[in-house]
């Protein structure tokens, strides 16, 4: 976690408790419009838009879910794929996880979710890598939230997460509806009323749901 990094997460976003998990505080982005520009600025990379900032309905929802059913998590091992802020791991590591391993490819994400454990009183490695074409490790769970927002982002963390699931780890994701959700490869578990950002969603409500993998499928996804 480089000082610049840091610096720029401590400046561009206050910490607040999340709408739908007060028990977490977050490092958030009050207006995304501005954030999103500077991110495209001076900060300018092949990264992703400032997916840290913000507490997205996928997360909301499946970091509910987590912190209300705590045995998912308690005593094992966490991978938190596409972590963002942090929520989620967060949310794992506070009920009692074993150890709890944010994956993010943008360096910024890795500022975030390492500042935003720290602001909550537990540990989560953040580490800096796109791991999709690989394995879990020795992950007994995986959460994944709001990742199913594009086909290219989908079709590679789907095979990752069959490959998980084959292993022998349980997978569960957050999704409010995104349209490339596979949704044939998941049992519904629960639904929530997730309050979000208008700016962002265009709406103050989005339905989310968390889902569990199904395993034992081929691993091609069309």
């Amino acid at each position: 976690m480089s000082a610049l990094s840091t610096a720029f997460v401590r400046l561009h976003a206050r910490l607040a408790p999340v709408a739908f998990v007060p028990e977490v505080r977050l490092h958030q982005a009050d207006e995304p419009i501005g954030l999103w520009e500077l991110t495209e600025g001076e900060f300018r990379s092949d990264q992703p838009p400032p997916f840290w900032a913000f507490a997205w309905a996928g997360g909301q929802g499946l970091a509910r879910y987590v912190t209300d059913h705590p045995q998912l998590s308690a005593g094992r091992r966490v991978l938190d794929l596409a972590s963002g802020s942090g929520l989620v791991a967060i949310a794992a590591a506070r009920v009692g996880a074993a150890a709890v391993r944010a994956v993010e490819i943008d360096p910024l994400a890795v500022a975030a979710i390492t500042l935003n454990a720290e602001a909550n009183g537990v540990r989560v490695d953040a580490e800096l890598a796109d791991i999709l074409d690989g394995d879990a490790g020795d992950a007994e769970v995986i959460f994944a939230g709001d990742v199913f927002y594009s086909a290219a982002m989908t079709n590679r963390v789907l095979r990752f997460l069959l490959r998980a699931a084959r292993g022998g780890a349980q997978v569960f994701v957050g999704d409010p509806g995104r349209a490339f959700l596979p949704r044939d490869r998941f049992d519904e578990l629960a639904s929530y009323d997730v309050p979000v950002s208008e700016a962002l969603e265009s709406v103050r409500v989005k339905r989310t749901t968390v889902w569990q993998l199904r395993a034992g499928r081929p691993e091609t996804t069309g």
